[in-house]
């Protein structure tokens, strides 16, 4: 989905509405996982609904993810869970199941006409104490969610970030045909 990117200028006049994050985490909550385990938790962060919990949240993230995130109505704390509920066993595909819910997180924004973007850019001890995180879930990233600010309200110092072409590898860089390197065509 190409009309899908991880935009920075929020518009921090218009809010995302409860139906609409019902929307996006009913998305995550149907994705796939090993065993069905469904290893993510998220903490959603509303700044109208929480403002306290959205401002603690903003705390950990590192300061270059601060300047523009702190314009986004919606900030959402991704954890995966490192053991199967099932069972107590380790859980290695717990991270790989996390990132594909989140994904479609992602996707289910961009459906409703809404950016999200996903930041590795988090203090984790800070996380882990200031949200009570029980110590077998990692936290894996924080996305911001809301609405894209119009072309002309973006400042100078982010506007050519913001507007530069994505760049994507060839596919014959990524993918390979039936054995390593030798190149999907």
């Amino acid at each position: 989905m190409t009309s899908r990117w991880s935009g920075r200028a929020y518009d921090s006049k218009k809010d995302v509405t409860n139906q609409q994050l019902l929307s996006i985490l009913e998305a995550a909550r149907w994705a796939p996982s090993c065993f069905g385990d469904e290893p993510w938790r998220y903490i959603v962060c509303h700044k109208s609904a929480y403002i306290a919990a959205w401002q603690n949240a903003l705390d950990c993230l590192v300061e270059g993810n601060k300047q523009w995130a702190q314009h986004a109505p919606v900030l959402i704390m991704v954890f995966a869970n490192t053991i199967f509920s099932s069972n107590d066993n380790d859980n290695r595909w717990g991270q790989y199941d996390t990132g594909a819910s989140s994904m479609s997180m992602c996707l289910q924004a961009t459906e409703l006409g809404l950016m999200a973007h996903q930041m590795g850019g988090i203090l984790i001890e800070k996380i882990m104490e200031s949200f009570a995180v029980p110590t077998q879930f990692t936290p894996m990233a924080m996305m911001t969610v809301g609405y894209q600010l119009a072309k002309e309200d973006i400042p100078e110092d982010i506007l050519e970030r913001e507007l530069t072409e994505r760049q994507r590898k060839p596919l014959t860089d990524l993918f390979y045909s039936g054995s390593w390197g030798n190149s999907f065509s």
